[in-house]
């Protein structure tokens, strides 16, 4: 395959890229620090921009011949635990423990820190779901929370209007937040008083961490 530049074209209303044989075939920009690409990916039947100058090495987005637009690098996380937190303390925030992750999508999220890190500046839609059990009816009401670098988001809710302990309940909460670059969000629960005997029930069916960049 041959390479052309071309500088300066006047006066030209079509200009086709290949000669409808079975190969790729691409425009390369050649920049400074980065190139990058725009192709098509003959073997795919898709449009493809991604980085470099190799089509298909690193694709930031790849459009089929159906129209649905994929984007192989754009941050999407969902995280889930087996792991049951018994007892969890009452008077300070619990940090919810997420051992798997169902997937990663450009390696963003830590099991190790719980922790999931924006790797640019946006706006990300995150959400959570636990599940608690024996929760203590005098308690004067739990929240879950999900805490980010910037600020802060809670759902609240109390039992104290029932005649016994709660056997258990889903806690949920959405948020559409904004992160800048390198900024974390984990989730929390909370029961400020009461007895201590709450469980973070660990099912991977019933808890979730999950999150996506929006814009």
């Amino acid at each position: 395959m041959s390479t052309i530049k071309v500088n300066n074209i006047e006066d030209v209303k079509t200009l086709t890229i290949g000669d409808a044989t079975a190969e790729d075939t691409k425009i390369v920009f050649d920049g400074n620090a980065q190139d990058f690409h725009i192709g098509l990916d003959d073997s795919a039947d898709s449009l493809t921009i991604g980085l470099g100058s190799t089509l298909g090495t690193t694709s930031h987005m790849v459009f089929d011949a159906n129209g649905h637009i994929t984007k192989p690098l754009q941050p999407a996380f969902s995280a889930a635990s087996d792991t049951t937190q018994s007892n969890i303390a009452t008077g300070s925030e619990v940090g919810a423990v997420w051992e798997q992750e169902i997937f990663d999508q450009n390696s963003d999220f830590s099991t190790s820190s719980d922790a999931f890190t924006a790797p640019v500046s946006g706006r990300y839609l995150l959400g959570a779901r636990v599940r608690m059990d024996s929760l203590d009816k005098d308690a004067s009401y739990f929240y879950i929370k999900i805490t980010t670098s910037n600020r802060e988001y809670y759902n609240i809710t109390t039992f104290s209007s029932l005649a016994a302990d709660q056997v258990y309940f889903h806690f949920n909460i959405t948020q559409l937040a904004d992160m800048d670059a390198n900024d974390t969000a984990i989730v929390r629960v909370y029961q400020p008083d009461g007895t201590q005997q709450a469980d973070l029930t660990g099912q991977v069916a019933a808890q979730s961490f999950w999150g996506f960049l929006v814009a």
